[in-house]
């Protein structure tokens, strides 16, 4: 089944020290034709020009076979304000979900590009994610299952 959920209070607590569990939304469209589900902030944040903000959602999300969430800033920061994705556009697996490192706790890194502050105030959306389905090539035949978090898929960071 796929569904957005919160992450567990004890990783929240983990993740989030200074947040308040209470205040995490699940994702949500906003009009019947929206694509994308809108992360809601649960806290205030700003980010200074040029600066990397490190944003945690207090959710995850379960995804039916053949299917990612892909995590996009929303068009309104990039066209407006020059804030941006760090890594452009995030993909969230079907196997992140739950994974043992962070339970699959989505996390959206922002940069602002522009020349004043933008602030995202408790209540706003600061991303979107869309679920996409996703095929493989006739001839693959990976056996490999994820066993950790963000970058764990990544031989190189294991040998590291």
């Amino acid at each position: 089944m796929r569904k957005f959920e919160k992450i567990s209070l004890e990783q929240f607590t983990k993740d989030c020290p200074k947040g308040d569990y209470d205040d995490i939304l699940l994702p949500v469209r906003k009009t019947m034709k929206s694509a994308g589900y809108d992360f809601i902030s649960f806290m205030d944040i700003t980010i200074k020009p040029n600066d990397i903000v490190k944003i945690p959602t207090g959710i995850k999300i379960s995804l039916e076979d053949g299917e990612f969430l892909g995590i996009f800033v929303r068009s309104s920061m990039g066209f407006k304000y020059n804030v941006r994705m760090c890594n452009q556009v995030g993909i969230i697996d079907g196997d992140y979900y739950n994974n043992p490192d962070n339970e699959g706790h989505i996390w959206i890194k922002l940069q602002n590009h522009g020349d004043i502050d933008y602030v995202v105030r408790k209540g706003d959306a600061f991303a979107q994610g869309i679920i996409m389905k996703y095929y493989i090539c006739d001839d693959d035949n990976t056996q490999d299952v994820r066993v950790g978090g963000l970058g764990s898929t990544d031989r190189r960071d294991k040998n590291e």
